[in-house]
């Protein structure tokens, strides 16, 4: 069974961030799907379907190795099962990157996981959230809202999210690849 793990920050205060891309993707799985997410056995929350796990570590962004840890021990799930869904400051808004396996690109939230997992083997779906603003550093700059002329742009990047991975749970990640890098 495929996992598909959305990265974020939790909380009000952070939940419009860049950040919270992936926490976005697995959101928009719950209102299309009508499911909800429950408590886990550590610090995560969520919701097992016939086909699938949605995750989100309720921990910070710089911590979502130890709750993916928690998760995969709890649940026995294996790496090569796992999508990491997260913002990436190096692709621009609007593309989509998925990816085998391979180092953190410099993302906290990815060191995280292959630090507590001892392990780079996993999924990777990386969304773009580059735009024409100033993205330097880049700590302020992922920790901002998009300004709202770039509202629809975000919206289409959800929807091309959110159709990849429908695609990758009926599919290879090899498949998947081929059908949406670089589109």
């Amino acid at each position: 069974m495929k996992v598909i793990v959305g990265l974020g920050n939790p909380g009000e205060k952070y939940s419009k961030t860049k950040h919270n891309f992936g926490f976005w993707i697995i959101d928009s799985f719950l209102k299309n799907c009508s499911l909800k997410l429950k408590p886990g056995k550590g610090d995560y929350h969520y919701k097992k379907t016939d086909n699938y796990y949605l995750v989100k570590p309720i921990s910070y962004m710089n911590n979502s190795g130890i709750a993916l840890a928690q998760f995969i021990n709890y649940f026995k799930i294996s790496l090569d099962k796992i999508l990491i869904v997260y913002d990436d400051i190096d692709l621009p808004l609007g593309l989509i990157k998925y990816k085998k396996k391979g180092g953190s690109g410099g993302h906290r939230g990815i060191e995280s996981i292959i630090y507590h997992l001892n392990d780079d083997n996993f999924h990777r779906l990386r969304i773009g959230i580059a735009t024409n603003e100033i993205m330097r550093p880049s700590e302020k700059y992922v920790l901002s809202s998009f300004h709202k002329s770039y509202s629809v742009d975000v919206d289409n990047t959800i929807k091309k999210s959110y159709d990849s991975i429908i695609y990758y749970l009926n599919d290879d990640i090899d498949k998947t690849m081929n059908e949406f890098n670089n589109k």
